[in-house]
């Protein structure tokens, strides 16, 4: 699955996305708004995790969810 069907439908994958990273709060989502380049700064500022590495996590969660 690529990205553009999350950013389309993100109303709907914005829960899968809270549930997968817990830590992330729904001004978050609304902040992302479904960009992926958000997200991953998302993803960055919580967990502290790298620019690369917040790139894996988020081809992981596509995949998972495909």
């Amino acid at each position: 699955m690529n990205w553009d069907i999350v950013e389309g439908n993100w109303n709907q994958w914005k829960g899968k996305v809270m549930q997968e990273w817990g830590e992330l709060t729904e001004d978050d989502m609304t902040r992302a708004k479904g960009d992926r380049e958000e997200l991953k700064g998302l993803l960055q500022e919580k967990y502290g995790l790298a620019k690369d590495e917040a790139e894996s996590k988020i081809d992981e969660f596509l995949k998972k969810a495909s």
